[in-house]
Order: C-alpha cells, then sequence, then structure tokens
C-alpha cells in the first residue's frame, strides 16, 4: 500500500505534485492545520504530516497520529511542533534548515543599502508631496568597512555579496578558519577590532548565553562615529536601549532591524526615529524561499517514506532501526565529547579526530561522527542538529577525520574526540557501561570515571594540598550542591584536574569567586543534554 501524506498548511501545488509522482497518496487541505479538533479526527489515517506554521504538532495530535512516521516542517523553525513527544513515539520530525540562506542574506544587503541612502523615509516625504533633495544625503558601500559577526552559512553569503559590492569585509568568528576566510574574500579579526573599524556592523550569528548582547551598551560605545547596525539575525543580540541612545546622540548614524527581542514588536525603542529602518522579520520571505523549503521538504519525506533515507532529521541520527537499539547510548557519547570539548574551545579549530576502540569501531561511525560535530558545534550554534553539522563544519573549514582500531584497553570500546587549534591540542575520551550510560573516562591524558549530568563543572589545578576542601567549601558557601566529584592527576605535584556533578548551572558569580582563590589554572562550567 502506498504511503498517505497530509499537507496540512499552505505548500505549493508544485509540492504537492512532488508526492504526487513519486507515488505517493497525498491530501492537499491547506487549511485544515488551524482546525484542532478535525486534524485530531483524521491524522490517524497518515503516515506523514507536511506543514508550515499554523499546524501545531502537540502530544494530542501525536497521541492520535498512530500511523505517522514523519512530520516535515517546510522551513527551519520547529516551535510548532512537540520533538521530545515525537521522538518518544519514534516519529521523525525533519525540517529545511539550509533553504532560507540566500533570501535572508539579501534581506541584510538590502537593509544595509536602505539605511544607507534613507530610502523609506525619503519614499514617505516624496509620497507626502515634498520634495527634500538636500534632507537625503547619503553615503556610498563602495570602499567602506563592513563588519560582519558570525561568517557561517548566512554570514558567509552576505560576506561574499559584500566583496561583490567592492567593500572591505571584515569578520568576527572564533570558528571561521583563515582558509575559509582567504575564500571568502575577507578578513578575520577580533571583535574589539571589528567594532573600532566597521562603517556598517551586520549580525548573522544565534542567540546563545555567549552571543546575547553581542552589541552591548559598552560594545556599542567601542564603535566608530557614524556606524551603520543591521540585524537579520535574532533579537537580543543587540541592547535596544543603549542603540537608541547612541542613534539619539549620533555616534550611530543609523540602523536597520529585522528582528527584535520582542516580537511580534508592537514598540520598541527603536520605533520612530530618524534613519532606522525596520521591518517584521521578513527575512525568509520571499516567493523563491517559500517554494524551495516546500520543495525540500516534499523530496525529504518522500524520500524517507519510500526508501528509508533520513535527511534534516532533528531527532534521529541516518542510522537504521537494528542500528539504533545498540547505537543510541553511543551517539549520545559522541555528542557529549563534542559538546564537552565544544564547550573548551574558544579559538578556531583546524581539525578534529575521532578515534574509534573496539566494538565502536564497528558501528555506524559516519553517525557517530555526526554526532559528535553536532555536540560541538552546538556550543555556539544551538540550531545545529546531526545532519547539519557537518555541512557547517565542512564551511568552516574544519577537517575531520577518524581513525579505528582493535580493543585496547580495559573497556570493550571506548571512543576518543582530539580537538587540535594554532596553540593547543584538546582531547577527551569515554566509554558506555553496561548499564547504557555514557561515562567520561580520560581527560588531557588524564585518567577519571565521571558520570555525565546535565550541570557540571571543569577546573584545573596544581595538585597540591587542600585544593578538594577548597572548591567544595567556597562551593558550599555559594549555594552549590555536589551530585558527584571526580578527580585525576598526572602525578604528585604536577597536574591535576576535577570534573564536578552538580545539581544547578554555575552562575558567573560562582566562576567569580573561585577565580579570586587564584588556585584555579581554568575554571569553565559545562551544561549536557542528557535527555
Amino acid at each position: 500500500m502506498a504511503p498517505r501524506v497530509l499537507v496540512s498548511d499552505k505548500l505549493s501545488e508544485t509540492a504537492v505534485q512532488i508526492f504526487r509522482d513519486r507515488g505517493i497518496e497525498v491530501d492537499f487541505e491547506p487549511s485544515l492545520g488551524k482546525d484542532k479538533d478535525k486534524l485530531l479526527e483524521v491524522i490517524g489515517k497518515y503516515d506523514g504530516l507536511a506543514i508550515r506554521s499554523a499546524t501545531k504538532v502537540t502530544d494530542k495530535v501525536l497521541e492520535a497520529a498512530t500511523n505517522l512516521k514523519v512530520v516535515g516542517r517546510a522551513g527551519i523553525g520547529v516551535d510548532n511542533v512537540d520533538i521530545p513527544a515525537a521522538s518518544k513515539k519514534g516519529v521523525i520530525v525533519m525540517n529545511t534548515p539550509f533553504g532560507n540562506s540566500i533570501t535572508t542574506a539579501e534581506h541584510a544587503i538590502a537593509m544595509m543599502f536602505a539605511v544607507a541612502r534613507q530610502l523609506p523615509e525619503a519614499s514617505a516625504s516624496t509620497h507626502a508631496g515634498k520634495w527634500e533633495k538636500s534632507r537625503f544625503m547619503g553615503t556610498e558601500v563602495t570602499a567602506k568597512t563592513l563588519g560582519v559577526i558570525g561568517a557561517g552559512n548566512i554570514g558567509g553569503i552576505v560576506c561574499e555579496r559584500a566583496v561583490g559590492l567592492k567593500m572591505k569585509v571584515i569578520a568576527f568568528d572564533p570558528f571561521l578558519s583563515e582558509e575559509r576566510a582567504a575564500k571568502l574574500g575577507v578578513t578575520k579579526v577580533e571583535l574589539d577590532e571589528l567594532l573600532q573599524r566597521a562603517d556598517f556592523i551586520t549580525m548573522h550569528v544565534p542567540l546563545t548565553d555567549k552571543t546575547r548582547n553581542i552589541l552591548s551598551r559598552e560594545n556599542i560605545a567601542k564603535t566608530k562615529k557614524g556606524v551603520r547596525i543591521i540585524n537579520c539575525a535574532r533579537g537580543g543580540l543587540v541592547d535596544e536601549e543603549a542603540l537608541a541612545e547612541a542613534l539619539k546622540s549620533g555616534h550611530v548614524a543609523g540602523a536597520a532591524f529585522d528582528v527584535f527581542e520582542s516580537e511580534p514588536a508592537t514598540e520598541n525603542p527603536l520605533f520612530n526615529l530618524p534613519n532606522v529602518v525596520v521591518t517584521p522579520h521578513l527575512g525568509a520571505s520571499t516567493t523563491e524561499a517559500q517554494e524551495n523549503v516546500a520543495l525540500q521538504v516534499a523530496e525529504q519525506m518522500s524520500d524517507y517514506l519510500l526508501t528509508g533515507a533520513v535527511q534534516n532529521a532533528l531527532n534521529m541520527p541516518s542510522v537504521t532501526a537494528e542500528e539504533a537499539a545498540v547505537m543510541g547510548p553511543w551517539i549520545k557519547l559522541a555528542e557529549h565529547l563534542g559538546a564537552f570539548v565544544g564547550q573548551m574551545t574558544d579559538e578556531p579549530v583546524k581539525s578534529i579526530n575521532v578515534l574509534y576502540d573496539g566494538v565502536a569501531a564497528g558501528m555506524n561511525l559516519a553517525a557517530l561522527d555526526a554526532a559528535a560535530l553536532a555536540g560541538f558545534m552546538k556550543a555556539t550554534n544551538p540550531e545545529v542538529n546531526m545532519v547539519s553539522a557537518p555541512v557547517v563544519a565542512k564551511e568552516r573549514g574544519i577537517q575531520l577525520s577518524k581513525t579505528t582500531q582493535e580493543k585496547s584497553g580495559a573497556f570493550d570500546g571506548y571512543i576518543k574526540l582530539t580537538v587540535e587549534t594554532d596553540s593547543r591540542t584538546r582531547t577527551i575520551a569515554g566509554t558506555v557501561f553496561s548499564d547504557g550510560k555514557p561515562r567520561f573516562i580520560q581527560i588531557k591524558g588524564i585518567n577519571i570515571d565521571a558520570e555525565v549530568g546535565e550541570h557540571m563543572l571543569y577546573t584545573t589545578n596544581k595538585d597540591v594540598p587542600g585544593i578538594i576542601g577548597l572548591l567544595g567549601s567556597k562551593l558550599g558557601e555559594c549555594g552549590v550542591n555536589i551530585a558527584n566529584f571526580t578527580l585525576g592527576r598526572t602525578k604528585a605535584g604536577e597536574d591535576a584536574i576535577a570534573l564536578l556533578y552538580v545539581d544547578d548551572a554555575i552562575g558567573r558569580d560562582v566562576v567569580s569567586k573561585l577565580n579570586e582563590l587564584g588556585k584555579f589554572q581554568q575554571i569553565r562550567p559545562l551544561k549536557f543534554d542528557v535527555n
């Protein structure tokens, strides 16, 4: 019997036809997604559900979807899908993470031109019957310096377009390699240098703890007088109040924003200021982008339903059902190892090597590689998944290699991750115990035995008496409860490490107080997805 798919949101007829051409029965009901009761009534008949943003795939919908195998979201955002519930039900959730890249990059370039030439204000003035030619004196972009914060997929396209406009392009991105920068035709710089040199600044990074308010009040003050700032990435990257003040003072000459800290934005400090261009989150809103993601999701769902091939899945690796039962804990281990090193690394990575020992060497290494990369990349880009991580890593010039070997130690198998930067090499190894739980067994050559927890703290120090008590008592003073405390050292009096599993996230204030002790070379709070 042919698979059956329900399209419950507005997808193009061309996308619907892809299902039909590949022998899949499809019901095109573009308004059904808004009728929760009707959706619950009919969803049990379908193997696949193709959606945009209107359909809400809740736990109730998934419970009623007794035959559902795959949900395909035409677009990147999946806030309308209960992914944990889908995973529990064995339903694959796919999206199309790269379909909007060109459109979003083009919008950023358009916004740059709009603020450079004051186009919206000039248009409104002319529509009003005025002829204020002298009022709207613009600036050329040719030969100006564009500072790009984040040179990944979308940021890289912006760099290429700006180079074509004969701009001088500088980029801040800790994971941008020199080779990738040269290929893009940009100069890699630190953030402070970008702030000081750029005539225009555009941001293309996800919103994380590290990027939130990357243009803070302090950083806005460091910018060149007369700078123009563009944000088509994420709300929350800029201190909007501080920017509004800088615009009013004249330090910042203009701003163009497509995204805001609070959306939908019906009021904002930037609204109604002169030479501020604002749009209602239109970055992905072009006919071509909407068509592209619709076609992609139709192809991906068809591939899975007909051949079992998995692309752009958010909640499962590209492995067979037989492999998944055995590999699940090892995939989680690989992700934890990558996440550890990713959170420890603040500089460009030249290469990553994954060593598979014993039983691990006989598994689906492509899936384990992808899990390790995803864990590593999520430290700076939470939207990365096992499918997109290898693509993002390749774009950033990160070389991934793997090594396999027969069982060589006390464990039936283990995975060891080695990450090389210009200044250092980091290693971490782990295994899966018989209870199915991943464990860290070695960090930078020092043997340990550490359970992986959601919140952890890693410290390094010289092996001297009193460190354990000092660390424990100071954390106690700060109200931090320790669930597990693991220690290791090279030899007496030399390098020592501690890895603590704690109940709650370690705040900056706690790190500051530990630093004040003057005993630790490194203090790093860590977070792991243990679900």
